[in-house]
């Protein structure tokens, strides 16, 4: 070797062998070298010169990029107790296809001091193949005048869906940013966050910025941007929902000059080390699709949950109950399809076929890890847009000619814990329990359940995937997309033997589980129309109820949910009295009058008025109501008597205490039931290896109240010692899932 600097270390803990920068493999196991180029976050901020090694691990490429030398070793974690500009990172990981991910800290010694600079991962950068040189993805204003229409509208509506959430966390400057807000082919990809000032920017700075892109836009959208940006500017357009609309609409328009063709294949294996196969998919595997001819294109995976008590079976019904909801999705004519509509509509085929699957071992008399289930991904491409909604660790990855990019987010304890803000990724997946999942179909009826459904507009042909935990564990799809996946883009592969070969890859390189995938090879003709899109605000009346945030993380009753029923009235609303007409309020007041002059009258002659027997009032008391759980307040203690199933999966064992946080009314459906949310506080002992585990004062659960009823648990009095913090306040929230 030339020299140390220009070594990558084996990830594979048996090996650790150096390689030169260059290999993609170990030169002496075959393990796969990941290259992890790492953006250094700071103004003004020089770690080094390149050719520098920095903590013994980090080689500099330049002033603001670093390439992690020892990818098998963790990170140094940044200290999150106090550090609100790291955990917007984390809260944000919902979004990381667009945001990228805190790594870890670099620890340098400054004079007598030490300071952690801040590393994040998978920013938009690009390296050579000798692997020394990295460039920064093009900003989206230079980019732009290449851009096809369609392409320049996909940026805008990626930045109007991600205002919303980038505002909550104080960090929408980010998105009128031009240094900061890059891209990388048809994605928008932000270098890293930038914080707001005292006023952060609303909708008619978004406005500004765009309206400087007009001059350089296609002919076809010209008009329609000019117009659009001066809606934002003068106020027209008050809410990134309408934005959205209006953006929609305009995709549409020229979508009609986008021509798709979908090609999709499925396979399944039951794998080395499993004596059945519980996953399932659809189309049935080694079934190859083509639309056109066919009307519908539509790809299912699903890895089952029971083992023999019945993963398979829920497998397969989830995939028969949900094809059959579709069909009348797609049964409807795409000019008719409003895109929040059918985000609706799949979530709501993602609950029908849960609430099969829940009423099936609720019939069994099933319970707590008896209880048959299902994770499941699955995508629906129509016209330029694809729709993936999943439940579940099954996941989806998007791989295009500028690399690969995972667009779900496991519904595990990890993810979890990352969003909550209490731990970096690479930090929580080291964490015991996780990977169990808080959520899949079947555990629970459908109101305690949430999918995630997203859609992404399609510009340029690409690859998705969608495969179970046996392939994707030990990221194996991020170590073999380029070498397997990337070639049938460049026509070098077919579908049909890249599936194939990714199943051998599971079972080589895995092999601990069933393997299921779904290849769908979407190619993109786009002629630039004639036509001129306009810009029209839509009525707002008319337009179909959207969810608040991100899906999955839904608004409270506090934040202004639209099914909302509590209402306030307003200040200078009158009251009923003063409705009631003059003619009737003179001959009230009167009676009123003569029934009090009538009483005093009858008080005046009692004898007891005369000689007042003068007697000592009654004491009264008032005993403390007994806390139970029909009066449950937060800061209560809640003592599992018998084994209770929480999060899906957990069985917590008899002597479990739970602290609760809060208790807030169910808005949709409207009912009289309630949230509870509580903590763990005290465990007895260890917990079965399927609970979600993490540290006591982050394990956060929150269930139905009717259904907490049906468990054998107990109210501690106030006279009984608490086992919990009494500080429950300070016990962070998750959002509503």
């Amino acid at each position: 070797m030339e020299n140390d600097a220009a070594t990558l270390y084996c990830p594979n803990e048996a090996c650790l062998a150096a390689n030169p920068l260059t290999h993609k493999f170990c030169q002496r196991c075959s393990a796969p070298l990941p290259k992890r180029y790492l953006w250094v976050v700071g103004e003004n901020l020089t770690v080094g010169s390149p050719g520098d090694i920095l903590a013994d691990r980090y080689l500099v490429i330049s002033k603001s990029v670093v390439l992690d030398r020892k990818p098998g070793l963790l990170p140094h974690a940044p200290e999150l107790e106090n550090s609100q500009g790291i955990k917007a990172y984390l809260r944000l990981i919902p979004y990381s296809l667009n945001v990228p991910q805190v790594y870890g800290v670099l620890p340098l010694a400054d004079g007598n001091s030490r300071k952690e600079i801040l590393l994040l991962e998978k920013p938009p950068l690009c390296a050579d193949a000798s692997a020394t040189q990295v460039q920064l993805c093009s900003q989206l204003t230079t980019a732009w005048r290449q851009a096809t229409s369609m392409r320049q509208l996909n940026w805008l509506w990626q930045i109007a869906n991600l205002w919303q959430p980038l505002k909550s966390e104080g960090v929408a400057t980010s998105l009128i940013d031009p240094y900061v807000l890059r891209v990388e082919g048809s994605l928008v990809r932000l270098l890293e966050l930038r914080f707001d000032a005292a006023t952060a920017p609303d909708l008619p700075q978004l406005g500004a910025f765009w309206q400087k892109l007009q001059a350089e836009s296609r002919p076809a959208i010209a008009e329609f941007l000019q117009q659009l940006s001066n809606f934002l500017i003068q106020g027209e357009i008050n809410s990134t929902e309408v934005l959205i609309t209006v953006l929609d609409q305009g995709l549409a328009d020229l979508g009609r000059s986008q021509t798709p063709k979908i090609k999709i294949v499925t396979k399944t294996d039951t794998g080395p080390s499993r004596q059945r196969n519980e996953d399932a998919c659809y189309p049935a595997s080694g079934t190859v699709v083509s639309k056109p001819p066919q009307a519908t294109a539509l790809a299912i995976v699903c890895d089952g949950i029971g083992g023999h008590e019945g993963g398979n079976v829920a497998s397969n019904l989830a995939i028969e109950t949900i094809q059959q909801q579709v069909q009348q999705i797609t049964s409807v004519p795409y000019d008719h399809l409003k895109p929040s509509l059918v985000l609706a509509d799949l979530d709501q085929a993602v609950a029908i076929a849960n609430d099969k699957i829940s009423q099936r071992n609720d019939s069994e008399n099933r319970h707590a890890r008896q209880r048959m289930g299902t994770t499941l991904v699955m995508a629906l491409p129509i016209a330029h847009e694809i729709y993936i909604t999943h439940v579940g660790d099954s996941r989806a990855y998007w791989i295009t000619d500028h690399g690969c990019y995972q667009v779900t987010l496991d519904d595990d304890v990890a993810a979890r814990e990352v969003r909550l803000g209490y731990a970096i990724y690479r930090e929580a997946v080291q964490q015991g329990g996780a990977g169990s999942l808080v959520q899949a179909l079947g555990m629970s009826s459908s109101a305690s359940l949430h999918p995630t459904s997203q859609r992404f507009i399609v510009d340029e042909d690409a690859i998705f995937l969608l495969t179970s935990d046996g392939l994707s564990d030990f990221d194996r799809v991020e170590d073999y997309w380029e070498t397997e996946i990337l070639p049938i883009l460049t026509g070098e592969n077919d579908l049909v033997k890249v599936a194939d070969r990714l199943v051998e890859i599971a079972n080589t390189k895995n092999g601990h589980d069933n393997v299921t995938l779904a290849l769908i090879h979407y190619r993109v003709k786009y002629v630039e129309p004639e036509l001129t899109v306009k810009a029209v605000i839509p009525d707002v009346l008319a337009m179909p109820v959207a969810s608040s945030g991100t899906k999955g993380l839904q608004p409270t009753l506090l934040e202004g949910s639209p099914n909302q029923k509590t209402k306030v009235l307003p200040e200078n609303q009158p009251t009923k009295i003063t409705r009631l007409p003059l003619s009737l309020i003179v001959p009230l007041i009167l009676a009123i009058a003569a029934g009090g002059l009538g009483y005093l009258i009858m008080l005046l002659r009692s004898p007891a008025n005369i000689f007042p027997v003068r007697t000592p009032p009654p004491t009264v008391s008032n005993p403390v109501p007994e806390r139970s759980l029909n009066n449950l307040e937060p800061g209560w203690v809640i003592q599992t008597n018998s084994d209770i199933p929480l999060g899906n999966f957990a069985a917590f064992p008899p002597g479990s205490f739970w602290q609760v946080i809060e208790t807030q009314p169910i808005p949709q459906p409207a009912t009289v039931d309630l949230w509870v949310e509580m903590r763990l506080c005290s465990p007895p002992g260890d917990v079965n290896s399927n609970v979600a585990q993490p540290p006591q004062a982050q394990t956060i659960e929150r269930i139905e109240l009717s259904q907490l009823k049906r468990f054998d648990v107990s109210v501690l009095q106030p006279d009984h010692d608490n086992p919990c913090d009494a500080d429950f306040s300070q016990t962070p929230v998750p959002n509503a899932q």
